[in-house]
This record gives C-alpha cells, sequence and structure tokens, in this order.
C-alpha cells in the first residue's frame, strides 16, 4: 500500500501551479509551500501542475525548482515531480555514469517493475539521452555481469499470473545443481532469470526453498565482493520479495556511518505511491523503530519535512 496521502479536495492544478509561483517568487522561497502542495499530489496531478506552470508562465517548473533549492531537499523534489519512468530513466543514467556502475539500481528497475513499466522506462531513457538502456547498459558493463544485466533488461517478458508447476520444479532442480557447483553465471541461470515470467520465477523459487529448505537468496553465496554474485543475489530479491529488499536497502542506508542519502530518497520517492507502507511495516519488524522515527533521526531541515510527508507521517 501507499503512504502517499492525498486530499479528496485539491486546489486545480492552475491554482497549485499559482500557489508554487507565489512559494518560488516571493521574498525568498517557501519550502513550507512547496512541500505541503508537491507532498500530496499523485504522479498524474504533478504532471498537470507542471503542465499548467508552463502555460501559465511559460517556464519550465522544474527548471525553476532547481533554481530555487538547494541540496539533497532540490534533489528529492526533482525525483519527485518527474514522472516515474522519466525519473527511472534519470536514476538509471545517474547509476551508469558513476565511476562504478551501481548495478542494483538497474536490477531494481529491471526486477521490480512490470513489463510494461520497464519498457516505459526504456522509452523515456532514449527520449532523453538518445541511447537505449540497454546501449548503455552493454557499453558501462564487462563479462557475465553485462550478460545478466543485458538480459534482465532487454526481454518483454509475459506478466500473467499462469504459471507452469512442473517446469518450475525442473528449473529448480537446475538451479540448485549449478548453485551447488558454483556455476553461478552459466547460460542457464542467465536464461531462467532472463526470460522468465516474474509469476514462474517465484514458483520456481518457491519449488527451490520446498526441494532445499532453503531460499534460493540464502543460497547464493560466496566472495562478497563479487559483482556478479551481488548482482544474481539483487536479482532474486527483487524478483521474489521486493518490500523485504526495500526494507533491507533502507536499513542500510540509516544505519550506515553517515546516512546514504541517494539510496534513502530514491526508495522514498519512488515506493511512496505503490507499496512503501508494506515496506515500512517490514522495516519495523526488523529493527523495532518506526521508519518515520528513524529518518526524523537521520535528516534535518526542509529534505526532511518532504521525507515525512511522502511517509504519510502526521507528527512532522
Amino acid at each position: 500500500m501507499a503512504t502517499l496521502v492525498v486530499h479528496e479536495q485539491n486546489p486545480s492544478p492552475v491554482e497549485d501551479a499559482e500557489i508554487l509561483r507565489k512559494a518560488c517568487k516571493g521574498w525568498g522561497t517557501d519550502e513550507k509551500t512547496i512541500i505541503s502542495v508537491l507532498g500530496h499530489r499523485n504522479a498524474y496531478q504533478r504532471k498537470l501542475i507542471r503542465q499548467a506552470y508552463e502555460e501559465l508562465f511559460q517556464e519550465d517548473f522544474i527548471k525553476q525548482l532547481e533554481s530555487e533549492l538547494s541540496g539533497e531537499f532540490e534533489k528529492a523534489v526533482y525525483r519527485w515531480i518527474l514522472d516515474p519512468a522519466d525519473r527511472d530513466a534519470v536514476l538509471a543514467n545517474v547509476a551508469l555514469k558513476s565511476t562504478t556502475p551501481d548495478f542494483r539500481l538497474l536490477i531494481e528497475i529491471a526486477c521490480v517493475h512490470s513489463p510494461d513499466e520497464l519498457l516505459a522506462v526504456k522509452r523515456a531513457y532514449f527520449s532523453r539521452y538518445k541511447r537505449s538502456l540497454e546501449e548503455d547498459v552493454a557499453s558501462q558493463t564487462r563479462g557475465d555481469l553485462r550478460k545478466l544485466l543485458f538480459a534482465l533488461t532487454s526481454t518483454y517478458k509475459y506478466d500473467g499470473k499462469e504459471i507452469n508447476k512442473n517446469l518450475a520444479a525442473l528449473e529448480a532442480q537446475v538451479l540448485h545443481e549449478l548453485i551447488k557447483e558454483e556455476a553461478f553465471s552459466h547460460e542457464e541461470v542467465i536464461r531462467i532469470l532472463g526470460t522468465r515470467s516474474k509469476a514462474q520465477l517465484v514458483a520456481t523459487f518457491n519449488c527451490f526453498k520446498d526441494q532445499q529448505n532453503i531460499s534460493i537468496t540464502k543460497s547464493v553465496v560466496g566472495d562478497p565482493d563479487d559483482a556478479f554474485l551481488e548482482a544474481l543475489r539483487v536479482a532474486t530479491r527483487c524478483i521474489y520479495a521486493p518490500q523485504k529488499y526495500f526494507a533491507k536497502v533502507l536499513r542500510n542506508a540509516i544505519n550506515k556511518l553517515g546516512t546514504d542519502e541517494e539510496a534513502l530518497t530514491r526508495v522514498i520517492v519512488t515506493r511512496a505511491e505503490k507499496d512503501l507502507k508494506d515496506i515500512k511495516q517490514l522495516y519495523y519488524k526488523r529493527t523495532s523503530v518506526s521508519l518515520d522515527h528513524a529518518v526524523a533521526n537521520d535528516t534535518s531541515g526542509n529534505y526532511q519535512a518532504l521525507l515525512l510527508t511522502l511517509l504519510g507521517s502526521e507528527d512532522h
């Protein structure tokens, strides 16, 4: 369930655009107003606000915000105001342009999204950068990691609920044999993960657990510095239990010596309209601390206020 709180009676997009114009053009930027408006609008409403702002004032609203805001608050607002597919395209490009490409983010996008959502991200990526996502994945990665990432990002998978139980049992055994032999990058592992539907893969992973009395995510063990192994672990977690995966990302972001604002912002902004309430529950179950409380302790100022608003917190 989502944590985003959208009020039943909101001003029109034109009225919101005018309110935001005053917040940006007044005597100093009124960040609280920006948060109170944008923090309670869904993706469709935010799109209408951007369009209304441009029509009314002949200015790009996103560029206006970039000129008025700064720091982690600016980054969070920027990512929140973008269309979800466009936002993921930007996140993917940032991940690929890093000195060390952040394959975890690419796997999140490829494995958590539905096939149609992934296709929308790839279209947005091409529209922005005039290159395909697969092209950049291939050019920025090497070896077995490239094979896995390319398979995950390039295939348009079936998205129905139908599964083949016999196939699930068979491929669970195949995966077990290859994992037991530590043949993690075998072409069959990549083929199964890269071509089967999410429902079929979940069935396969369930069979794996039934057959071996251990989950596949706990079976992929080895050198913690092995990038391919880590990618394989992330992929299986994102397919099998995405909410648990995101709860772990948040724990790592907050429990580090110094907060990982990049990861913290990414999870809250991308999941607030989807399943952040479920992720919050899993976070609490594991830490005995509410995510709202943890965010309040680890952040400050307008950045904190926006994140708490997106978390649905009523106490800030």
